[in-house]
Formats: C-alpha cells, sequence, structure tokens
C-alpha cells in the first residue's frame, strides 16, 4: 500500500513541476519566436507570399470554372446518347489538361518567386 501512495504522490509532483518548467519553456519559444516574427524582413517576405498567393489564387479555379462550362455545353449538345457521353469524356479530359497546366504555371511562378526573393535576402 505503501509503494502504491508513493507511486500517486511522485507522479503528482513530477506532473506540477513539469508543468510549471513546460509552460515557462513554451512562453520563451513564443517570446523568441515573436521577436523573428515582427523583424522587418520577415514581415516583408510575408508580405510578398500574401501578394503573390492572391495574385494565383484565381487562376486555378478560372480554369475549372471554364472547364466545367465547355464539359455541360458538350453534355447538352446535338447527336446520340453515345455521342454526347464520348463528348463529354472528351471535352473533360481536355479541362482537365488545362487545369494541370494551370497549376503547373502557377508552380513554376511560386518558385521562380521564391528564387528571387531568396536572392534579394544574400
Amino acid at each position: 500500500m505503501r509503494g502504491k501512495i508513493g507511486l500517486v504522490v511522485g507522479l503528482g509532483v513530477g506532473y506540477v513541476l513539469g508543468t510549471r518548467a513546460g509552460r515557462q519553456r513554451y512562453e520563451q519559444i513564443k517570446a523568441r519566436w515573436l521577436k523573428v516574427w515582427n523583424l522587418d524582413p520577415v514581415q516583408e517576405q510575408v508580405g510578398r507570399a500574401k501578394e503573390f498567393a492572391k495574385s494565383q489564387a484565381l487562376a486555378v479555379p478560372a480554369a475549372v470554372w471554364a472547364g466545367a462550362i465547355k464539359v455541360a455545353k458538350s453534355a447538352t449538345g446535338e447527336g446520340t446518347p453515345g455521342q454526347k457521353l464520348d463528348s463529354v469524356i472528351a471535352t473533360g479530359k481536355d479541362a482537365a489538361a488545362e487545369v494541370a497546366d494551370v497549376v503547373e504555371d502557377a508552380v513554376e511562378d511560386a518558385v521562380d518567386a521564391a528564387k528571387k526573393s531568396s536572392r534579394k535576402g544574400e
């Protein structure tokens, strides 16, 4: 019985002490992170990243929407159900390829922007 009580007391003391030490260390890390985050060069890069994201954010949804419109038009076109299905499949493949191209272009632009910004920081 004594061993169990000692174990429970030991766990309680360890928990309390560990929590205090952990919280202090957390506060230290948080304070240092905030100092770094609020530096002008960091905020400059954050601003650049936000602007780039805004400029690229509309490219992909626009390509998806245009593809959806093309697929819908091909589904309502003339012909037998089989011909319509073939048309929808072909149009869907073309639309998917266009979306992939837009995404690839956006990724390439992001890589180029990152390279430019890393060169400025050197």
